[in-house]
């Protein structure tokens, strides 16, 4: 492989802002794993968000790309993988498996897709230097008659198309907008863009923590809501705290801790067994990489108010949690399932195709 944009290449961040900025290029936020495509000719590589190669997990996808991108090109965008009529992430994730039959069959069962939104270098020119709207115009040129799996993101510079988008395109399993600066060029492993997320906020039960990892203080909160059935189930955590704050929750959960996990909703953690037919903390896998996922478990007793931004497949929260406060107003049992926002749904199909 001999482009002028070689691998690894570190892709261009976005940094959070509360409302949508104007006089912006818009476009969707993908829920998926970000990567930048080289392609040479017959040779295809996938880089991962930390460079590392992700070719392996998708031949479907490298199949593709070798068919319907030009001769020579890197591209940055987003590898995803839909159900339904919607983004799963879920099914993403269990793309990245050691065993490559097992990633044969995933393949087959659930082909993932690749959505092109920045290109790097067309033939033999590096675009690092150009700005994005003329990046813009050279990608939707060159993917002029790309099919799927192949997409070109939409792209708007119309502050009220994107509004809409923002409210519509979440039903679709999407996270929010990206908006980027017309002129910007392409600053590797950098937040010189934005992005818009959607936030709400769910009372849950704070039923354990972890240690952070500098020692005897909060690392993160274990959260859970209670399901129909009135089972605690695990639905993520809440992780960012100032240290002096990590310190004071050690004593204000001292008086709910536990000297040992049976008893707890979740006294079968640690047995792969028990997450079939229940969410629970991480059990120790593959995937923890010798990790300690240890938790100290606390009475169900304390109810947080949490912001998020979106569940994933209904049942746990896509990202770490934003802790708010306490609500001591709120019982454990009041907090359910039932309170969660659902957004209408909107198909990925129409999506893609605007």
């Amino acid at each position: 492989m001999d482009l002028p944009v070689m691998p690894p290449v570190k892709p261009m961040l976005a940094k959070s802002v509360p409302t949508i900025p104007a006089d912006m290029q818009y476009e969707a936020k993908w829920d998926g794993f970000r990567a930048i495509v080289f392609r040479d000719g017959p040779e295809v590589e996938l880089g991962s968000r930390t460079a590392k190669p992700l070719t392996r997990y998708f031949p479907e996808l490298v199949a593709a790309l070798a068919e319907r991108l030009p001769e020579r090109c890197v591209l940055d965008g987003e590898i995803v993988v839909a159900r339904e009529g919607r983004l799963d992430f879920d099914a993403l994730t269990e793309r990245i498996h050691p065993a490559a039959s097992r990633v044969r069959l995933l393949a087959e069962r659930n082909p993932a897709s690749f959505v092109a939104f920045d290109t790097l270098a067309l033939r033999d020119e590096s675009l690092l230097d150009t700005p994005l709207s003329e990046r813009r115009a050279l990608l939707a040129e060159a993917l002029a008659g790309a099919a799927p799996p192949v997409h070109l993101a939409p792209a708007t510079a119309d502050l009220a198309v994107a509004r809409r988008w923002f409210e519509q395109y979440e039903g679709a399993g999407l996270d929010g907008i990206v908006a980027k600066p017309p002129d910007l060029r392409y600053r590797q492993d950098e937040r010189a863009m934005f992005k818009i997320k959607h936030e709400r906020t769910a009372d849950v039960v704070v039923a354990g923590f972890r240690f952070h990892k500098s020692g005897p203080v909060v690392g993160s909160l274990l959260l859970g809501l209670y399901d129909d059935r009135g089972v605690l189930q695990h639905v993520g955590v809440s992780a960012a705290f100032p240290m002096k704050q990590r310190a004071r929750l050690v004593e204000e959960l001292e008086p709910l801790r536990m000297d040992d996990v049976a008893g707890h909703p979740w006294a079968e953690w640690a047995a792969e067994s028990a997450h079939r037919g229940a969410r629970l903390p991480g059990a120790p896998s593959r995937w923890s990489g010798g990790k300690d996922l240890s938790w100290v478990p606390l009475r169900p007793e304390r109810v947080a108010e949490v912001a998020y931004d979106h569940m994933e497949n209904g049942a746990r929260f896509r990202h770490t949690a934003r802790f708010r406060r306490w609500r001591p107003d709120r019982t454990p049992s009041s907090c359910t399932f039932a309170q969660l926002q659902e957004p209408v749904r909107y198909d990925l199909a129409a999506v893609l195709g605007s």
